[in-house]
């Protein structure tokens, strides 16, 4: 079978809400058929995480980790539907878990939007020299930039990096996972950052 495009991942994650793993794996197994993968996304419960995803969250946690040593610790919220879920082991376990990935990872927001207009240009103009320094022409040097910048994405925001305790998964797939399991909306609201001697990174989503 040939390989499965970045196309077709893409197209089925947005029609299902689903991981990017897992589309590519519902894909793989529905040899690239889109429909069939939908199918087996369905299935397994996973597209019906999307269903969820504009229910209102109102109850949740704040949840602090510090690491060992107290030199670096984190202070998140994350929502859920109802206060009888936020009291499961498993929301439970992703807050703590979402808290250590954030302190080990350092995302600078939740979402690609909420990175500030000011921080993607900066960043725009260093891969825009560097592309120009390579003597390409200009359409591989704008596809080189918006390779560059996605890169940035994923290092930087934070439902879009490797889960750090399974690195095939974005934190985006991790919630998913949860709210297929628990059948509700999960979203992760606003996140401070702690390290001693260094700038507070204070992340808040914009649709909160």
């Amino acid at each position: 079978m040939s390989a499965i495009s970045a196309t077709a991942v893409k197209e089925l994650r947005e029609i299902s809400g689903a991981g990017m793993m897992d589309c590519k794996k519902a894909l793989s197994e529905a040899s690239g058929n889109l429909d069939k993968a939908m199918d087996i996304l369905r299935k397994s419960g996973i597209a019906k995480a999307q269903k969820k995803s504009g229910r209102t969250t109102k109850e949740g946690m704040i949840f602090s980790y510090i690491h060992p040593g107290a030199k670096l610790g984190v202070l998140i919220e994350i929502n859920c539907e109802t206060d009888f879920v936020a009291k499961t082991d498993d929301f439970i376990n992703l807050t703590k878990d979402l808290a250590m990935h954030i302190a080990a990872s350092e995302p600078i927001a939740i979402k690609r939007e909420d990175i500030s207009f000011e921080i993607l240009e900066r960043e725009k103009d260093i891969y825009s020299d560097q592309a120009k320094q390579s003597g390409k022409p200009d359409n591989i040097i704008e596809k080189m930039i918006e390779g560059r910048i996605n890169k940035f994405y994923q290092e930087n925001v934070l439902l879009e990096q490797a889960f750090v305790k399974d690195a095939d998964k974005t934190v985006q797939d991790i919630i998913m996972d949860t709210i297929s399991k628990l059948g509700e909306n999960i979203v992760v609201s606003r996140f401070v950052r702690f390290q001693l001697g260094a700038k507070t990174n204070n992340s808040t989503s914009v649709d909160k």
